[in-house]
């Protein structure tokens, strides 16, 4: 099974917008799926990671002040020396349950000490879920090396 790496952040007034409700801006969001999908990366492969790009990033509802975002990553690919890090990003009530609001794909390059790309270990894919997630993944792939 995929091992999962979790961020947690309480949505504090610097981290929105001046609505009226106001809302977690998108590229703070951001910024913390960077972080903890570098982190996963990271463990994963043992070594200094860059993210090469955010393959999509979908959102799928608002988060507002004093929400708790949860972000749980995990690998769902790996090449040679790039994998790529699926994080989803949820809102936590206070009685614990959990809404998505954004998920997107990160790539990474692994990267030994002289900044070069090194070999990633493979990432097989045991469940269900992570195979569906593994094959989605080649596709991505392919579309990115298309452009």
């Amino acid at each position: 099974m995929a091992f999962i790496t979790s961020n947690v952040q309480i949505v504090l007034p610097q981290h929105c917008n001046g609505y009226a409700k106001p809302r977690l801006f998108g590229g703070q969001i951001m910024a913390w799926i960077d972080i903890v999908g570098a982190v996963a990366a990271r463990r994963f492969t043992n070594s200094a990671v860059t993210t090469v790009c955010v393959d999509n990033l979908n959102f799928i509802a608002p988060a507002y002040l004093n929400d708790t975002i949860v972000q749980e990553a995990r690998v769902t690919w790996t090449g040679r020396t790039s994998l790529e890090v699926r994080v989803d990003s949820f809102v936590e009530q206070l009685n614990g349950e959990r809404a998505l609001v954004n998920r997107a794909y990160a790539v990474f390059v692994a990267l030994d000490d002289n900044d070069q790309p090194k070999a990633v270990p493979a990432y097989t894919p045991e469940t269900e879920e992570e195979k569906a997630e593994y094959a989605a993944a080649l596709e991505r792939r392919k579309i990115r090396l298309g452009r």
